[in-house]
C-alpha cells in the first residue's frame, strides 16, 4: 500500500516533467534519465534502474513492461502503458501524457475533495470532546468538597476514588482524542 501511495504522491508531477521536456523536443529515453535522476521518490529508483538495464543490454520496451506489470498505482501503470505503447508503436506521445496528467489532476482533486468533506465535523469534535470532558471531570473532581457540607443528604464518594475516577476520565479523553486524530491521519490522501 504504501509504494501505491509513494507512486500516486509523484505520479502527476512525473508526468508533468514528461510532457514538458519531450515537448520541448527532449527524447523518450533523455527525459527518462532526467527522471531518473532523482526527485521523484519511487518513480525516480524504477527510471533509473530501467535506464541501468538499458545499458547492460536490456531493451527498452521489456523494461518499461517490467516496471509497467510491477506498478501498484493505476495512473502509474497507464504511464508506463504510454511510453511502452510509444516505444513499441511510435504513437503520439505528447496528447496521451496531456490527457493523462489532467486526469491524474482531477483524480487528486476528486480525492482532496473527499477527504476535506469526510473531515468536516472532526474540528468540532475534537473541541468539543477537549473542552466539555475536562470542564465535566472537573465538576466531578470538586463534587467532594461542594457535597461534604450536604449534612447527610447525599452519600459523599471518597477523595481518591474520585480523584481515581477523574484522571482515568482524562486518560480516556487523551485516547478518544488521539483516535479522533488517527482516523483523521489514516484518511489522508497523502497528495
Amino acid at each position: 500500500m504504501m509504494s501505491e501511495l509513494e507512486e500516486q504522491r509523484e505520479l502527476l508531477y512525473v508526468i508533468r516533467s514528461l510532457e514538458v521536456l519531450m515537448s520541448s523536443g527532449v527524447g523518450l529515453e533523455a527525459a527518462i534519465h532526467s527522471i531518473g535522476k532523482g526527485g521523484y521518490g519511487t518513480i525516480s529508483k524504477d527510471f533509473s534502474k530501467i535506464l541501468k538495464n538499458v545499458e547492460k543490454g536490456k531493451r527498452l520496451e521489456d523494461e518499461l513492461r517490467r516496471v509497467m506489470n510491477a506498478a501498484k498505482a493505476a495512473g502509474y501503470r497507464r504511464l508506463m502503458s504510454t511510453l511502452y505503447n510509444n516505444v513499441t508503436s511510435n504513437t503520439e506521445i505528447l496528447s496521451s501524457l496531456s490527457t493523462q496528467a489532467e486526469r491524474e489532476e482531477n483524480e487528486r482533486n476528486e480525492s482532496l475533495k473527499k477527504y476535506i468533506e469526510d473531515l468536516g465535523g472532526l474540528p468540532e469534535s475534537l473541541l468539543s470532546i477537549g473542552m466539555i470532558s475536562p470542564i465535566i471531570l472537573g465538576l466531578l473532581g470538586l463534587a467532594p468538597q461542594l457535597m461534604g457540607d450536604s449534612g447527610g443528604l447525599f452519600t459523599v464518594p471518597p477523595n481518591s476514588l474520585v480523584m481515581t475516577i477523574m484522571n482515568a476520565g482524562l486518560i480516556f479523553t487523551i485516547v478518544i482524542m488521539a483516535a479522533i486524530g488517527w482516523k483523521a491521519h489514516s484518511k489522508d490522501p497523502g497528495m
